[in-house]
Parts: structure tokens; C-alpha cells; sequence
């Protein structure tokens, strides 16, 4: 099973990227979301991939990180969610503000998704509505220690991390801490948001 692509981009679709790896290009299927923040065109990638096996296809679904795999696969365990309509979902909504819309229960935010309805924008915010928290917290810690092994983690987080540790604090608290903060942030706060609230978190 494929995990993880490293290579070169090689071109860019509607809802698909072609990564070119030592001469073997693969299509990973994307969010609008993971396809507007790649690169061009002969530029370096990395994405993480959920690989489907069916009996007469194999399929390769690319996320920018851990995190947004894992809810790609949290979203199909409601019923009437096939990956076309997780990938739509995670096309308008953050991880971070899905998690926020799973626990607002807000449907409106869910059904701007295209192919999703009111029915099935209830069903994602009802079924989900335990498993979202706590799964939420682990991902984005996991996904947030892989993106910073892998070095892909966004500059913020990676300077976050970066400025705690320099304070004396192992790499492991600095990761944790910035995966709390960025419960409360969002993926799109600035590093010394990230760094202040991370040190909240450290004091507690």
C-alpha cells in the first residue's frame, strides 16, 4: 500500500495531481484545497496518501497532511459518504474548522460543500459529533510530529515549535503544545500566536 508520495509535480487537473517519482508519475486524487496550496509544475511535493483498492481500480486520494487524510477517512464512516463527497468537504473546510462546524453542529457550514445536502450535512454533524473532538486532538497531533519530521510543516508551526524549544522545552512539548494551540488558532494564525498560546498550554 502507497502512504506517502515524494517527487516532482508533474502536472495539475481539475481534482487530481500527477507526482512524478524517480520516473514513475502517479494521479492522486485532491481536495481543491490540497491542489490550490501545491506548487507549479517541476516543483518538489509531498503528499500523503490513502490508497483504495477495488476489484477492478486502484486509486490514490493526496493530502497535504496527516491530519486531512484522517479526516477524509473519519467523514466516510457516516453513512451516504462516499470520498467524492469528503473531498468536497475538505474543498471548502479546514480540518480545524470542520472540527469547529462538527462541534457547533452547524449544517449550513457543511452543506456549502457541493454534492452535499441537508440531510447528509446533518448526518456528518450527528454521527460525528463524539468522535470528532477527541479524534481531532490526536490527529492533529500526529499529523503535526509528521509534518515536522517530513520538514513540510507550515513555516508558523515550524517556527512555533522552533522559538519553545530554543526556551528549553524538549522538541515533543513544543509539538504538543503547538498542536493545542492550534486547536484554538486555526491553521491560519501566525507564529507568535501559535508561540503565545503555546506557552498557556505549557504553564498549565
Amino acid at each position: 500500500m502507497i502512504g506517502k508520495l515524494k517527487g516532482t509535480i508533474d502536472e495539475i487537473g481539475d481534482d487530481h495531481v500527477l507526482v512524478d517519482v524517480h520516473g514513475v508519475c502517479y494521479t492522486a486524487h485532491c481536495s481543491g484545497r490540497t491542489l490550490s496550496r501545491l506548487g507549479s509544475p517541476g516543483e518538489a511535493c509531498v503528499l500523503f496518501i490513502e490508497t483504495y483498492v477495488r476489484e477492478d481500480q486502484l486509486k490514490l486520494f493526496g493530502f497535504m497532511s496527516a491530519l486531512e487524510r484522517e479526516w477524509f477517512n473519519l467523514l466516510q464512516s457516516v453513512q451516504g459518504v462516499g470520498a467524492k463527497v469528503a473531498l468536497a468537504v475538505l474543498s471548502i473546510l479546514t480540518p480545524s474548522e470542520l472540527a469547529n462546524a462538527i462541534a457547533l453542529q452547524d449544517k449550513t457550514a457543511i452543506s456549502r460543500a457541493q454534492g452535499v445536502g441537508p440531510k447528509v450535512a446533518v448526518r456528518i454533524v450527528t454521527e460525528l459529533k463524539n468522535k470528532a473532538p477527541a479524534f481531532a486532538g490526536e490527529a492533529i497531533h500526529i499529523g503535526l510530529k509528521q509534518e515536522l519530521g517530513e520538514g513540510v510543516a507550515s513555516a508558523p508551526v515550524a517556527d512555533a515549535v522552533s522559538a519553545l524549544t530554543n526556551l528549553g522545552y524538549s522538541r515533543d512539548q513544543a509539538a504538543n503544545a503547538v498542536a493545542a494551540a492550534m486547536k484554538t488558532a486555526g491553521e491560519g494564525a501566525d507564529s507568535a500566536k501559535l508561540i503565545r498560546l503555546g506557552l498557556k498550554e505549557l504553564a498549565r
